[in-house]
């Protein structure tokens, strides 16, 4: 499994009349945390998109523990346990950076596609090059 923790503030404009974090927020922290992952691995997601590759969204799953709000420093873990499944599932837990108190947690999938014809593909070789070193099963 590759772990990565990014850290990210609330901002005022995150928070709903409520003065929580509005829901929708969460799938954006979600993304932070997908790409500072592929980042901390040496592949930024620019570099998937420069050798012609998308990775879209197909499934997103959240699970709400405690409300976050206003400038409160959020922990944002994501995970990625297989390197070589046609689907890129990848974990996350946000917790409140003080306490550690679980604010949300779920999931995403995505597909990886070729940026011309939409059409799906493969895992490419570089997104498998630079996770497999992590595994020591391949």
């Amino acid at each position: 499994m590759i772990k990565h923790v990014s850290q990210i503030r609330v901002r005022y404009a995150d928070t709903d009349k409520m003065q929580f974090v509005y829901n929708g927020k969460y799938l954006e922290y979600f993304e932070v945390g997908r790409t500072e992952l592929l980042r901390n691995i040496g592949l930024p997601y620019s570099e998937i998109e420069n050798a012609g590759f998308q990775l879209p969204l197909i499934e997103a799953n959240l699970k709400y523990k405690k409300p976050a709000i206003y400038d409160d420093l959020l922990d944002i873990e994501a995970m990625v346990s297989s390197p070589n499944s046609a689907k890129v599932h990848i974990e996350y837990k946000i917790r409140e950076h003080e306490t550690g108190d679980l604010i949300c947690e779920g999931f995403t999938s995505h597909m990886f596609i070729h940026s011309e014809s939409k059409k799906p593909t493969r895992p490419p070789k570089i997104y498998v090059e630079k996770l497999s070193k992590y595994f020591t099963d391949n």
